[in-house]
């Protein structure tokens, strides 16, 4: 299967794609590096170093045949949402909104949330 990873570089989500690496799938990230670090990534992977707000992603699950996407790309730094928090409400619900607009056409989306 053509998996996306969205936050594949942080701690959760790198964990993530070597299971799925692990048990055959093709595997994409897409991670603004943000709180991830790209040496977390699988080489396996496929590496796309953006946010989930970029346009694009919506022709990279195209070009990439993607069919699940599993989310787990947030701003998580709670400094940063106290100090910001519409930036932190512009990644977390409208980075969202974009990728599950973008991801409209694939069967499986998985996201994974602490709130």
């Amino acid at each position: 299967m053509r998996v996306l990873v969205t936050g594949g570089a942080g701690f959760i989500g790198s964990n993530v794609v070597d299971l799925l690496i692990s048990k055959g799938h093709d595997v994409c990230v897409i991670d603004d590096l943000s709180s991830g670090r790209k040496k977390h990534v699988n080489d396996k992977a496929t590496f796309y170093e953006m946010s989930i707000l970029d346009d694009g992603i919506g022709k990279i699950i195209k070009d990439e045949d993607i069919e699940c996407v599993i989310h787990h790309a947030a701003q998580i730094n709670v400094r940063k949402s106290v100090e910001a928090p519409v930036f932190d409400a512009k990644v977390n619900i409208l980075g969202s909104l974009n990728l599950l607009e973008s991801s409209k056409d694939v069967k499986k989306f998985i996201f994974a949330s602490t709130g």
